[in-house]
């Protein structure tokens, strides 16, 4: 019988994960993605439809179903609800219809890539007076107010503390650097908000980035990216008029006139645009797979220390910090190549690459104009990269366009193509 690989979840970890599983391990195995709902959500692009006023559940899905029957590999949706790693089981829901009863897939290899809960119901305040960019729901929510109700009053943009966990305390990367500790999840995102804020606000005659407070939880806001990227964008942010607010420690509560913060300060602001904590799922929660917040275990290939058969992958992992899409699927390919040697269809040489984590973002800046950061410096790595252009603005729209066009399966040459245009050839 051949052997079964259960990938829990079926966004960018998810799929790229089972793609490359059927790749590397041909008809070898069965594979079976679970996954809550039935398609892909294209999170990266959302903010730049909600300030083009334009739907993104029109345009940033894709079906997962069809994706993933075009390499034989079978999809339920369905809601996990437990994980038995002894007795290799997943417990689950299906969730098409209200009321069915419990389900259960037995495995012999599992890859955890179920994304996080993102917590905004920890928020005080963040229902009534919050907006966010997250997925379709809250960027059709945001995309509405600020066509039809905002009134033009000063804007807030920020995290919520972070909490990390101790999964990656024994993790060493580029020749022996210790793990970072984060306080925020990604902050990307507030950054590209910033940006994409501003150019909405001038271009609707409300004013620019003087109106916009971004604020952290952290010393240094995008610590990720490296000293040297983060002091030219504020250098750069500075110079247009934007407000910033770091050591926030966390958000206290957001009302109708601002955002208030542990750190002891209170942002005045109409709008209040909020990226929250991002919490594992209850089922991973107290599993010996698991680190002290629920994000799991694993060591540089991807693989569970004390559970050999189990994968993780994206931002469920406890490896994955920054909670960033690149390193989610730099890890699926990792898995499924680790998988493949297992099975005897690749070998270790080639195989047991490890993860050299990097951080990349290209950010939408609003007026076709876009910001391209590489850099694994935060890692202990050498590279720091900062650029801001039009290209980064066309590879942002391109890469989403090739991604729908070639059902994720993005070719080997795409990311050192978009290297080369953004930081060789084009961009300033």
């Amino acid at each position: 019988m051949k052997p079964h690989i259960v990938v829990l979840g079926g966004n960018f970890a998810g799929l790229g994960s089972a793609q490359k599983i059927r790749q590397y391990c041909g008809d070898t195995v069965r594979i079976t993605v679970l996954d809550r709902k039935d398609y892909l959500l294209f999170v990266p692009n959302i903010p730049a439809e909600v300030y083009e006023d334009r739907d993104p559940s029109k345009t940033l899905s894709m079906d997962l179903r069809s994706t993933l029957a075009e390499d034989d590999i079978d999809f339920i949706q369905g809601e996990v609800k437990a994980l038995d790693v002894d007795a290799k089981r997943v417990d689950f829901v299906p969730n098409e219809r209200p009321g069915a009863a419990s389900e259960s897939l037995h495995y012999d290899y599992v890859v955890v890539a179920v994304g996080n809960r993102l917590a905004f119901d920890k928020i005080e305040g963040f229902a009534e007076h919050g907006h966010t960019c997250t997925d379709f729901y809250y960027g059709n929510k945001l995309r509405r107010y600020l066509h039809n109700d905002y009134k033009g009053g000063p804007v807030a943009i920020g995290s919520a503390r972070f909490h990390q966990g101790d999964g990656t305390k024994d993790i060493k990367l580029y020749g022996g650097h210790a793990f970072p500790s984060a306080e925020a999840a990604c902050e990307g995102p507030p950054v590209e908000t910033m940006l994409a804020t501003a150019t909405w606000l001038k271009e609707h005659g409300m004013g620019g980035p003087e109106k916009v407070t971004v604020f952290t939880p952290a010393g240094l806001i995008a610590e990720d990216a490296g000293e040297q990227v983060v002091g030219n964008l504020l250098k750069i942010a500075s110079g247009m008029g934007f407000n910033y607010v770091n050591n926030g420690k966390d958000i206290t509560r957001i009302t109708k006139d601002g955002v208030e913060l542990a750190g002891g300060q209170n942002i005045e602001a109409e709008l209040k645009i909020i990226f929250p904590d991002w919490v594992p799922h209850d089922f991973l929660k107290g599993l010996p797979i698991s680190d002290s917040e629920g994000f799991v275990v694993t060591d540089t290939t991807m693989r569970n220390p004390k559970y050999p058969n189990v994968f993780a992958a994206g931002d469920a992992a406890a490896i994955t910090v920054p909670k960033l899409g690149g390193i989610g699927h730099a890890e699926g390919e990792i898995v499924a190549k680790q998988i493949a040697k297992d099975l005897g269809r690749m070998s270790a040489a080639e195989a047991d690459k490890e993860l050299e984590p990097v951080v990349y973002c290209i950010g939408d800046m609003g007026a076709n104009q876009a910001f391209y950061i590489r850099s694994n410096s935060w890692f202990g790595g050498p590279d720091q990269v900062l650029k801001m252009g039009h290209v980064p603005f066309l590879l942002k729209m391109q890469y989403k366009n090739l991604f729908f066009k070639t059902r994720g399966k993005m070719p080997d040459w795409g990311l050192d193509a978009s290297k080369l245009l953004a930081e060789k050839m084009f961009a300033a």
